[in-house]
């Protein structure tokens, strides 16, 4: 039996004084962070939720994230984590697919509605149940007549319980990503899926009681929730959490909690180089000197961004390789091998890769195309979609969709995407979805949406949108239009209107046209 909640319990039985968790203005230790997690887990017992349902959970990089986070676990219940980001139609299709009898949300601020868009997307969701709010004030009171609130949910729950046994190939987390049919689908990882991908990180990395370990990038995401939180637990590191990501912030809190391991996606590493730039008094060297460990993922680094960034700081940057349905590390530079600048590096320990022509035949080094991979990495499967895990794991691989190659000695280089994915800072957005929303605006007559190249995030969204007849449609009201309806990260920036999209003889719109006009 195997419960991904291990990871945490055997760190605080080895270490409860230690340090896990430091947020500004709070501390916590590995002990609290046990206890915490045990208390929601009988907090959902009592509740009457039984092991192996659905628990959906939408938070900010806080403390009670990673509570909840383990406390479901420890219930036997499956985390279903959202994007803080999503529009409410978003939410309450993830609330529904997923089958979710519960919903913890955070209440939101100003800048950040997501409270408000939770409740609103809960009202809509018949199966959906329980609704608890994280509040930071303890004292707050339940948002609606029905719903609770987390810290209400500790002040009954009893204060041990026994964590519920698991079968490794049980459903741990559910991941929602994006697909072409501009859906997201939920990629079901394993106990054994995400106890394996830990073991292997922190092995990797060699990670040890003695790391600090930034914690920037989104806990809701598979980056920021397997590389950072559940390596960091297993090897007894300490969590330096951030709840948003400001260079200034950034910088102050590798000095004062002296980091020894940061991991970000390129977009956050142009930030930091954006920012030094403009501060020419700086001791740009000095100010990552406690680093000993620079990652990245979640996109491909530009090869000047990544040399910049190793110039002015004075550091290694490696690269590493993996999706949400592959929990998520397929491959990475290790520390103890050649790093290979522009390589997302070797298969790690217990994965193979392999790069197939169009028929999955495989093809000899140097040769481009689509990255397959097998393993303990990879999901059980797609939630309720049995086609699309049947075409994902065609042949026993899991086909990733990304065009790649690999050289004589079994590095990896990503080179480009089989389907029209974006990845705008870190996040995949697929057009189709976008395209989607923009042609249900009644003046909207055909629409095309594509990736750019664009300096701070990589790739930006670009929309070319032929009018109906008569029509004086302007880019802000497209712009309101579609902000309304989809996360503020998938809205195109760049709109273009045109007479007329080019189209091959059956209709469909050439994209790769579109990509050549300058």
């Amino acid at each position: 039996m195997l419960n991904l909640a291990t990871v945490l319990e055997s760190s605080a039985r080895k270490s409860p004084g230690a340090t896990a968790i430091t947020f500004p203005g709070r501390s916590v230790t590995y002990g609290e962070t046990d206890a915490l997690a045990q208390q929601v887990a009988a907090g959902l017992r009592a509740a009457g939720i039984q092991p192996g349902q659905r628990i959906a959970l939408c938070s900010p990089n806080l403390p009670e994230f990673i509570f909840v986070y383990f406390g479901i676990l420890k219930a036997g219940c499956v985390v279903v984590p959202f994007n803080v980001l999503l529009a409410e139609d978003e939410f309450a299709y993830i609330l529904e697919d997923s089958g979710a009898v519960g919903f913890f949300c955070f209440e939101g601020t100003e800048e950040l509605p997501v409270g408000e868009t939770g409740r609103k997307a809960f009202a809509r969701t018949e199966g959906c149940r329980w609704f608890w709010s994280i509040a930071l004030d303890p004292q707050a009171p339940a948002p609606f007549q029905g719903a609770s609130t987390f810290r209400a949910l500790l002040r009954d729950a009893a204060d041990s319980f026994d964590t519920v046994d698991r079968s490794g190939e049980d459903t741990a987390v559910i991941l929602y990503t994006s697909g072409t049919t501009g859906r997201p689908k939920g990629a079901e990882l394993t106990h054994t899926n995400l106890v394996l991908n830990t073991v292997v990180l922190a092995e990797l990395t060699i990670l040890s009681e003695q790391d600090r370990i930034l914690v920037v990038l989104p806990l809701f995401h598979v980056f920021g929730q397997v590389v950072l939180m559940l390596a960091g637990f297993l090897a007894r590191s300490r969590l330096v959490v951030m709840a948003r990501f400001e260079p200034a912030d950034v910088f102050e809190r590798i000095a004062a909690e002296e980091v020894t391991v940061l991991a970000g996606v390129p977009t956050m590493y142009w930030g930091l180089l954006t920012y030094v730039e403009s501060q020419p008094d700086l001791d740009a060297k000095g100010l990552l000197e406690t680093v000993r460990i620079c990652a990245t993922g979640g996109a491909a680094m530009p090869l000047e961004v990544l040399r910049a960034v190793e110039d002015r700081f004075d550091v290694t940057v490696l690269e590493g390789y993996g999706l949400s349905e592959t929990s998520p590390v397929v491959s990475f530079n290790n520390l103890d091998a050649e790093r290979r600048a522009g390589s997302a590096g070797r298969a790690v320990w217990g994965v193979e890769m392999r790069i197939v022509d169009p028929d999955d035949n495989p093809l000899p080094a140097g040769e481009t195309g689509e990255v397959v991979v097998r393993g303990h990495c990879v999901m059980k499967g797609y939630l309720n979609r049995p086609e699309a895990t049947a075409e994902a794991m065609r042949g026993g691989w899991f086909h990733t969709g990304d065009l790649g190659y690999m050289d004589a000695e079994g590095y990896l280089y990503i080179v480009d995407r089989l389907k029209d994915m974006v990845i705008r800072g870190g996040y995949n957005v697929y057009p189709r979805e976008v395209e989607e929303v923009l042609i249900e605006h009644p003046e909207v007559s055909l629409c095309a949406v594509i990736g750019v190249p664009h300096e701070q995030y990589g790739e930006e969204l670009k929309a070319f949108i032929v009018r109906e007849p008569g029509s004086d449609l302007d880019t802000e009201t497209i712009t309101a239009f579609t902000r309304e309806r989809i996360a503020a990260y998938k809205y195109p920036r760049i709109i273009e209107f045109c007479d007329s999209l080019p189209m091959n003889a059956t209709g469909k719109i050439l994209k790769t046209h579109l990509r050549r006009q300058p």
